[in-house]
């Protein structure tokens, strides 16, 4: 007999038969022609829009292997972290993270707010040249607050303890898989894992970047947060401020306003985090982990999609240098950045 729930087949995802057998099962789905349509080729999980009657909402699963060239394999656990660091967000921030939906837990699954079609992925829009200096003084401001609220809870380390799903996601495909890669580099990038793996300060998101910032006219919303670790806020910070450095490089030679996003976003989160988070302290790591994430875009795991072989190239070199320099502030790092990026058509 034919499964209940129409499947979207000119998707770009397929839908396992036996996902959807099981969304019924477990009640998620009511009506006999609810659909399912994947809403993005995500590199680690499923996500789907859901349409059921006149309800719609998401469904996401974690895939236990991640969809990339390399063999990239995590704990489908993390789903579980996800959802945690959504209800621990929503106690602060209730409009900052979508609102999760009454479900079964630990199915491997769960389901959540559909954001509609008046959000944008902050992604796209910088992609598209649209460099806002408010938007990124809101990202500062809201990862500001999850990083202050949470420094020194006892009970937010007990919960996050995810060391492990922290370096299959983030430690291994970015700064060990780069080291392999860089051998004259390795022992830079080993050391950097360590100290990374070792420090306990707040609740860190682990993929605070664009494509998982959402904006409307009123909200901007955090999304993807299965790499949430209780661990330094020097990584949350540098991943940002690497897609910005990125996609000024993207646009280059225009300069259209990416260095002063990157500038207030520093500057804006200091202003939120300084009492709880010593700034002096964080600086050097942030600028560390900052070109080391870089490098890793391009020969890591996980390299950006956007960027030229020639502009590939040119993080490269910009990127060993400012390791090899052991450059420790961002004053050090953004300005020269920026400023090379005006002679790119030289290039």
């Amino acid at each position: 007999m034919e499964t209940p729930g129409a499947i979207d087949n000119n998707a770009s995802n397929a839908i396992p038969r036996d996902f959807l057998d099981t969304l019924r099962r477990d009640g998620v789905l009511r009506c006999a022609d609810a659909r399912l349509t994947p809403l993005t080729d995500g590199v680690s999980s499923e996500i789907f829009l859901v349409e059921d009657g006149g309800d719609s909402f998401v469904v996401k699963r974690a895939l236990p292997r991640l969809r990339v060239k390399d063999e990239w394999l995590a704990d489908v656990g993390r789903n579980r972290y996800e959802q945690m660091y959504i209800q621990y967000v929503a106690r602060i921030l209730p409009q900052a993270v979508p609102s999760l939906r009454p479900g079964p837990n630990d199915r491997g699954y769960f389901t959540m707010e559909y954001l509609g079609p008046e959000f944008s992925s902050w992604k796209q829009l910088l992609l598209r040249g649209q460099a806002r200096i408010e938007d990124a003084v809101a990202a500062a401001t809201l990862l500001g607050a999850i990083h202050a609220h949470s420094a020194s809870d006892s009970e937010a380390e007990r919960c996050f303890d995810t060391t492990q799903n922290f370096t299959q996601l983030r430690i291994d495909p970015y700064l060990l898989t780069t080291g392999r890669r860089h051998p004259d580099l390795q022992t830079l990038l080993e050391a950097e894992a360590q100290r990374l793996a070792s420090t306990r300060q707040c609740l860190v998101h682990g993929d605070f970047s664009p494509k998982n910032l959402m904006l409307s006219p009123s909200r901007m919303v955090l999304l993807d947060c299965e790499v949430a670790w209780y661990g330094d806020p020097a990584f949350d910070l540098a991943f940002l401020l690497t897609h910005i450095l990125l996609k000024g490089l993207y646009h280059a030679p225009r300069q259209i306003g990416f260095e002063q996003m990157a500038t207030a976003f520093w500057k804006r989160y200091v202003e939120v985090a300084g009492r709880a988070i010593d700034a002096k302290a964080l600086e050097p790591r942030v600028a560390q982990l900052l070109l080391m994430l870089l490098l890793a875009r391009v020969d890591g795991k996980s390299p950006i999609e956007y960027l030229t072989d020639l502009q590939r190239a040119w993080v490269r070199q910009f990127a060993r240098a400012g390791i090899l320099a052991a450059s420790s502030t961002l004053d050090g790092i953004v300005p020269q950045w920026f400023g090379n990026l005006h002679q790119w058509e030289a290039r």
